[in-house]
């Protein structure tokens, strides 16, 4: 039941999660950590984390962690959690596979249609917002503490994000060497 109960999440999932992976996190969030409970949001978090780190797509990579995490929770082996894994990633990436074939076929035809054009004036707004419930996710106590476990990792946290979102949005830094950048400051300050 869960085999199905995965492959039917994250297939609408892929499905409605326009505006690729970070748009797709608050989904996925809500379906397995709040509705069926499959993961705890700090294990979430930390899924979020592996994603970011390794190389593929955000909302694909958290697919599979969720998938394998979820099935292994759920009492299984390893060996069937890595069936889970197979599972949701192919169910998150199959809907975007049937739509891009879908597209490819009838675009170019229809491209200048005004009902075309106004079903992507409409998709714009949705996804600036699932970006930003995205963005919102992440503003959590497992990400910058709080002031009353630890004062100074909650200041440093808040400098680091602002420090970044500045280095980003004025002087256009690369997100690459900005994780360089946090990464060293966070292992010479914690290591203290």
């Amino acid at each position: 039941m869960i085999f199905l109960q995965l492959f039917y999440t994250f297939f609408k999932i892929g499905l409605f999660g326009f505006g690729g992976g970070y748009a797709m996190l608050s989904m996925i969030q809500g379906e397995v950590v709040t509705r069926y409970g499959w993961i705890s949001s700090s294990e979430f978090t930390d899924i979020v984390a592996l994603s970011q780190m390794t190389p593929g797509p955000i909302g694909i990579n958290s697919a599979t962690y969720v998938g394998y995490s979820s099935i292994v929770g759920a009492g299984y082996s390893p060996g069937i959690g890595v069936i889970g894994s197979i599972i949701a990633t192919f169910a998150v990436c199959l809907p975007s596979f049937i739509l891009m074939l879908l597209i490819s076929k009838y675009f170019l035809k229809y491209q200048k249609h005004p009902a075309v054009e106004a079903v992507f004036r409409g998709l714009r707004p949705a996804v600036v917002g699932l970006l930003a419930a995205s963005a919102l996710l992440l503003l959590k106590p497992e990400n910058f503490g709080t002031p009353d476990e630890s004062v100074m990792q909650f200041i440093i946290s808040i400098v680091l994000f602002i420090g970044t979102f500045i280095a980003t949005y004025r002087y256009k830094m690369n997100p690459i060497t900005l994780i360089i950048i946090c990464g060293a400051i966070g292992g010479i300050v914690y290591s203290l």
